[in-house]
């Protein structure tokens, strides 16, 4: 368990940086561009995202298994042929995704803006920022193979590396592009998004470059294995590629679960607020959920994303390796990390999500942008939850249930959008998605216990005492924003709100992790102490 607890802590640490620069850099974004830019940039980013994963087929996941599951049975020339075909068929999945991201643009656009005249953002413009991400897609399948080549080594460093310098790379030259056209330019804002969005091909481009020094390290140690080797499987190309797909296909799902519901968003959220006469808040509605709200829910959802990329080779080793006890084990420690960790993340961030949505994106309408955030805040322990068991669904060899269980998300938000828009307003948006994920975790959960048997009563045993805890750190942060909404106006002053931010999640967080320490619940569900804690509150 040691090396699934090493690679999720890599892992979630790599991609919790990654979301908190990804969430700082749209402070100065958004006072460059403004919420027009903000919606306009995610229009064309959640198409991309889509592509992404279509483009690569889930091959960068599916190598990881793939490597992991033959490395188990001492044949590392396998993994090997199989990283050099997958290279090759990235190479030309992400060509034909670029084509047909590019030439659909205006197509795309058409169908996301209705009616230029009643808003900022026009269908060409649209049309344009499409074009500009999707040249990235030249480049990010061919990379994210190796990433998943390493990870089947159950060497978790070289992607989190990388990810963290794409990322830092990325936002630099967003922030400068948005910079010298808007301020130094005085040109428009809507090419200061379209080279803002340019900047995936420049982050991945730095990335690639990242993965090449760690393959150049140790090209030398994996061919010796290979040359050590007394047995291999000898799969022809046919049964190679045949087992490949088969793991491929579901891992697509964890991937592009989330960008489809918001694309889902973007074909419907105008027309129904249109509809119901609140055209003119679409855009702060759109912002607030899909984009800067986005930004703070998904970080909690980091840790979950850490963990199904740590935890699918290891699993996938443990159920090769018929060793029933150890794979329940494992599956127990995913599904605790995830809830002792990111159920007092979201509560927390639903409890204080005026003063973290002012803290950030300005005071502008606070009231309405702060309780979507609110309201949408939930909805990360179920994209975290949804992320874990997918991933645990491919390590015990059940991936292609994960497909159905996406259909069945998206059925939901499909036949309930806009029904729950009217009703509910920018809200239903929200409760679409959470009925979606949630109608999707718990067919997963059941296809677990049914696939391998496995017992829940201990996850559910520690889910009550984290909702406890939960709800004694939610109490605290309520007393800590009364006794402070007594001296600071943090309704209407920014530092204010960030005053009140900072101490409602030092004071509830400090709450939630004392209980957690005293309790040893931390130390049962990672499996160790917790040395920092052990140092702070032991003093």
């Amino acid at each position: 368990m040691s090396n699934i607890i090493k690679g999720t802590m890599m892992l979630t640490s790599a991609t919790f940086l990654s979301k908190l620069l990804g969430m700082i850099y749209v402070i100065p974004f958004n006072a460059l561009v403004g919420k027009s830019g903000g919606t306009l940039f995610q229009f064309a980013y959640t198409p991309y995202t889509i592509l992404i994963s279509f483009s690569t087929i889930g091959v960068p996941m599916a190598v990881s298994k793939f490597v992991s599951k033959y490395n188990a049975l001492g044949d590392y020339e396998t993994g090997m042929r199989m990283f050099k075909a997958g290279m090759m068929l990235m190479a030309a999945t992400g060509i034909i995704a670029f084509l047909i991201m590019f030439s659909s643009a205006n197509l795309l656009a058409e169908q996301m803006i209705t009616n230029e005249k009643e808003g900022s953002i026009a269908a060409s413009d649209v049309a344009m920022v499409i074009r500009m991400v999707s040249i990235a897609l030249l480049v990010i399948p061919s990379m994210s193979i190796v990433r998943g080549f390493f990870q089947g080594y159950e060497s978790m460093e070289p992607t989190a590396v990388s990810q963290v310098v794409e990322q830092i790379i990325r936002i630099g030259f967003i922030l400068s592009a948005a910079f010298v056209i808007t301020v130094l330019l005085d040109g428009s804002k809507i090419t200061a998004v379209g080279f803002s969005a340019f900047a995936a091909f420049i982050g991945a481009l730095a990335s690639s470059a990242v993965l090449w020094w760690f393959w150049r390290r140790r090209k030398t140690q994996i061919y010796a294995q290979i040359n050590k080797q007394n047995y291999t499987y000898d799969l022809s190309m046919k049964r190679l590629f045949a087992e490949l797909f088969r793991y491929a296909g579901p891992f697509v799902v964890v991937g592009v679960a989330v960008p489809m519901y918001q694309l889902i968003d973007q074909f419907t959220f105008e027309r129904a607020m249109t509809a119901i006469g609140k055209k003119d808040l679409f855009e702060t509605a759109n912002a607030a959920i899909n984009f800067y709200g986005h930004k703070l829910v998904i970080i909690p959802v980091t840790i979950a994303t850490g963990l199904s990329l740590a935890i699918i080779p290891a699993l996938t080793k443990t159920f090769t390796q018929k060793d029933r006890a150890l794979m329940n084990q494992q599956i127990h420690q995913a599904l605790q990390i995830v809830l002792v960790l990111v159920v007092p993340a979201v509560a927390g961030l639903s409890m204080l999500s005026d003063v973290a949505y002012g803290s950030l994106y300005g005071m502008d309408q606070i009231g309405y942008t702060g309780s979507l955030l609110g309201w949408y805040a939930p909805v990360g322990l179920l994209f975290a939850l949804f992320t874990v068991t997918s991933s645990i669904l491919q390590g015990i060899n059940e991936q292609r249930f994960a497909i159905i269980s996406l259909a069945g998300g998206l059925l939901v938000k499909m036949l309930l959008n806009i029904q729950l828009i009217h009703m509910f307003g920018a809200k239903g948006v929200i409760l679409g998605t959470m009925l979606a994920t949630g109608t999707a975790v718990a067919l997963n959960l059941w296809r677990i216990r049914k696939a391998i048997r496995f017992p829940f009563r201990q996850t559910y045993k520690r889910f009550l005492l984290i909702g406890i805890f939960t709800a004694m750190m939610c109490l605290v942060i309520w007393i800590v924003k009364a006794v402070f909404g007594m001296f600071l106006a943090y309704e209407t002053k920014q530092l204010s709100a960030v005053i009140v931010l900072i101490a409602g999640v030092g004071i509830g967080g400090g709450i939630y992790l004392w209980f957690s320490y005293q309790s040893t619940l931390l130390e049962r569900v990672l499996g160790d102490r917790v040395k920092v804690l052990d140092h702070l509150f032991r003093k």
